[in-house]
């Protein structure tokens, strides 16, 4: 198994947490050199918080726990695309890479919709690999859409 599909093991782990309480099933996790750093599945309907994405989670507590805000030397793995709040968080945090799952063709803003983490005129562009355990990844949140829609 490769590191990518070992560490989106642990962010579908995150995910599969955020859906067993209630939460729309991503994970994501923050590694620098070899190590989880930080780690979070989606909080928004536990803590109303719209902005508490699990991205946005992980990077905040990779901050705390390192001390700083740049994360030049992180890789961020997460189970679905981030949306444009996320993308540009990973901006501002100098993220070093995103490795994500499934594409969202609707709100995607690392290639599906729009492309946030590649604009050139920005200070910060974030190298992205895309369908790390994609069929897994996609299977959870259709799964969880379908059973919101009754169509489990």
């Amino acid at each position: 198994m490769t590191d990518y599909n070992r560490y989106m093991r642990m962010a579908l782990q995150e995910a599969e947490q955020a859906l067993n309480s209630g939460e729309v099933p991503v994970g994501a996790i923050l590694v620098v050199n070899d190590r989880v750093i930080a780690r979070a599945g989606n909080e928004k309907e536990k803590s109303g918080d719209p902005t508490d994405h699990a991205e946005m989670l992980v990077i905040k507590r990779a901050v705390a726990k390192l001390g700083r805000w740049r994360l030049n030397d992180a890789t961020m793995y997460v189970t679905l695309e981030p949306c444009p709040m996320c993308a540009g968080a990973m901006i501002q945090a100098r993220l070093g890479r995103l490795v994500f799952g499934a594409c969202d063709p609707k709100a995607g803003a690392a290639g599906s919709v729009t492309d946030i983490l590649d604009v050139p005129w920005l200070n910060h562009q974030v190298p992205v690999k895309s369908g790390v355990l994609e069929k897994e990844c996609g299977e959870l949140l259709s799964t969880f859409f379908n059973s919101l829609r009754g169509n489990d």
